[in-house]
């Protein structure tokens, strides 16, 4: 957004960063309308509604931080020590845009490997076609193929001329973010059945409730925060690549949930 490096985008040298170009076209330019308007919806290069946009998931993202389920829990031995064991809407943090990360970029790696070799092959070209795009300094972008539709839709624009890529992309997020999730609840050592194992090992129940059924409980809540939070998680990613946001979804929802 700040960034004082200069590109020529075909219109002449323009500032890459969008706060920068704001304020550099409205003290150059005489139609001030005109200036914002550019400002804020110049193609090919950051602009304002990018930013604002990205200032925008961000808060969405704290917000929905704070959401959380608190299970009471006492002490067997200490009669009056009480206890709480927060659930959260994100429980397994940002997992599952690491995990999706990480397979969409093994699998690109994999299908421009392949495609520079063996390009004519119709399996090959199933998993992806690329060629060399014009605003990103020669690197390759997928045009067709498993690896096109695994893309964000690079502007609403795309969205609109391409509605089954992005319906696809919103699909293919969803699911894989609320699968990776409640996988790695399991691989973890998250599971509801390792949340009773560790309440009973610290002498901790649940008010209410028989110690048996600790495990039952937990279940209750457990395993749908974690599906439902990588929903929510691969939601808010698809919202900020839709949006438009600066970087990508998963580049914000990581920052905020690293932080915060």
């Amino acid at each position: 957004a700040f960034s004082p490096t200069t590109i020529n985008s075909g219109r002449g040298a323009e500032f890459e960063g969008a706060v920068i170009a704001l304020f550099h076209l409205l003290i150059t330019r005489t139609d001030k309308v005109r200036a914002l308007r550019e400002a804020f919806y110049r193609q090919n290069l950051p602009n304002v509604t990018n930013l604002l946009a990205t200032v925008l998931i961000f808060l969405i993202v704290v917000y929905f931080q704070g959401f959380r389920v608190v299970l009471p829990v006492r002490s067997k031995n200490s009669r009056g020590q009480q206890g709480s064991y927060p659930i959260k809407l994100f429980y397994t943090s940002n997992m599952p845009i690491i995990l999706h990360s990480a397979l969409v970029s093994n699998l690109y790696f994999i299908s421009q490997l392949l495609y520079r070799k063996y390009s004519g092959n119709f399996l090959v070209n199933l998993l992806g076609i690329w060629k060399e795009s014009e605003y990103s300094n020669g690197q390759s972008v997928p045009v067709g193929g498993l690896a096109y539709y695994i893309t964000p839709p690079s502007s609403l624009a795309d969205m609109a001329a391409n509605p089954f890529h992005a319906l696809f992309y919103l699909v293919f997020m969803l699911s894989a973010c609320a699968l990776f999730s409640k996988t790695w609840i399991e691989v973890s050592g998250s599971s509801a059945r390792d949340v009773a194992k560790q309440l009973k090992e610290q002498q901790m129940v649940m008010p209410g409730h028989r110690e048996s059924n600790l495990q039952k409980e937990l279940n209750r809540y457990i395993p749908t925060a974690a599906a439902f939070g990588g929903m929510c998680i691969g939601a808010l990613t698809v919202l900020a690549d839709f949006m438009g946001a600066i970087g990508s979804g998963t580049g914000i929802l990581l920052a905020v949930t690293i932080i915060y």
